[in-house]
């Protein structure tokens, strides 16, 4: 028996699933991870968020690269893991999707029992008055504060970010929330920030329930994923694993499958629709 006829025995016999989807789940649509097949980094770590907090010029660069790389996210479109997925829910097989990515492409595909655990970039918070707004008023009010600044992107990365060339964020302008003068920062976890504690606590409730739990393109190297395959542990709950290379979890999984999501969970929707 192959690996993939495995894990449809497995989802065939477990019709409760929750799914935690990572960063592979979304190359698919243009979007880079964080790391390698080996769960080491690909680029430098993302900005800490005492740093965002503490330091003006650490905003700048933060704010400097992400306008300059929002077009990444915001033209990105659901690809065939996103889809694979919905059609795993609305067929009964998916109770609940914990996602740790910030795209909003989950939604876009269709899934409507979504957990978005570290948020979406497509709003802005204020630290202060805690006012939201579209990411998309956001980056207008940016560009209307920096018109001559024309941003040179040598490459793409995770989170909407982008490396810059040959040009210089602390001349970028980052203007404070129109309402109290406070700090605006995109409504995401940044690195060092917890979690809000109401996510955690309902997606803990919900896989709980299930009866097993499948990780979708996920390395599990940080916490706020890698606590889900723990409690699944803890509780019995098996653990199905579809990631490109290694992961935190492998040791623990009832079945793990290295390859591209979106090559692999097609295949897996058309035989358990069989």
């Amino acid at each position: 028996m192959s690996d993939i006829d495995r894990i449809v025995e497995l989802m065939d016999r477990h019709k409760n699933m929750t799914v935690l989807s990572g960063a592979g789940c979304s190359t698919g649509s243009g979007i880079p991870d964080y790391r390698d097949e080996d769960g080491n980094w690909k680029n430098a770590q993302p900005v800490q968020y005492g740093d965002f907090v503490d330091n003006r010029n650490v905003r700048k660069r933060y704010w400097a690269r992400s306008f300059a790389g929002w077009s990444r996210i915001s033209s990105a479109r659901p690809n065939a893991a996103h889809a694979a997925l919905a059609e795993l829910e609305h067929s009964g097989h998916v109770s609940l999707l914990i996602t740790q990515n910030v795209d909003n492409l989950h939604r876009m595909a269709g899934s409507r029992k979504v957990i978005d655990l570290h948020g979406v970039l497509h709003k802005t918070r204020c630290l202060k008055c805690e006012a939201t707004s579209r990411r998309t008023d956001w980056q207008a009010r940016l560009e209307a504060c920096n018109p001559d600044w024309k941003p040179s992107v040598s490459a793409y990365t995770p989170d909407g970010d982008a490396e810059l060339s040959g040009s210089d964020y602390l001349d970028f302008n980052v203007p404070d929330c129109p309402a109290c003068g406070g700090i605006i920062k995109p409504d995401i976890v940044f690195f060092g920030e917890a979690v809000p504690s109401e996510r955690v606590s309902v997606a803990t409730k919900k896989l709980r329930q299930s009866d097993a739990l499948l990780v979708v393109g996920s390395s599990l190297m940080v916490f706020s994923g890698y606590r889900f395959a723990r409690l699944a542990q803890e509780a019995n709950i098996p653990i199905i694993i579809i990631n490109r290379g290694r992961t935190r979890a492998d040791d623990i999984a009832a079945q793990k499958l290295s390859g591209d999501c979106a090559e692999i969970l097609p295949r897996v929707v058309e035989r358990l629709a069989a």
